[in-house]
């Protein structure tokens, strides 16, 4: 098997209407399909990521449980997005009143980058690249 990409991550929501403004509005995401499946009574919104190829599949169910978070556990840590300029990046985020770590830098990299979390604390992550 070679694998040529990540085709899409997807995430559950708790709040779907404040998940999708954020996403979109806040992230610049674009939609490209959003579905009501009636039998789950859940969303199914896909959203692509810049310019690229990779989706994030953005769910809704009745009653999710919550993430953890603190302290980690084993699966997905977080989902980081390339951008080109971390401290416009930053001050896009603060503008939109969205907590922002400081700005770290990768020893092994060499690049900088920084945390945030979505509506529903996931960790996301901005990577200048």
């Amino acid at each position: 098997m070679k694998i040529k990409a990540i085709h899409h991550v997807a995430i559950i929501c708790s709040d779907y209407e404040k998940s999708k403004k954020f996403y979109v509005e806040v992230l610049g995401c674009s939609i490209i399909k959003e579905t009501f499946r009636s039998e789950r009574s859940s969303y199914k919104l896909d959203l692509q990521v810049g310019n690229g190829d990779a989706m994030i599949e953005l769910f809704s169910f009745p009653h999710p449980p919550a993430r953890v978070n603190n302290p980690e556990a084993c699966g997905l840590r977080h989902l980081a997005f390339a951008v080109e300029d971390i401290e416009a990046s930053v001050a896009y985020l603060k503008s939109r009143q969205i907590e922002v770590e400081e700005i770290r830098f990768d020893e092994i990299t060499e690049k900088r980058f920084t945390f945030f979390i979505d509506p529903d604390n996931l960790p996301l992550e901005i990577y200048e690249i």
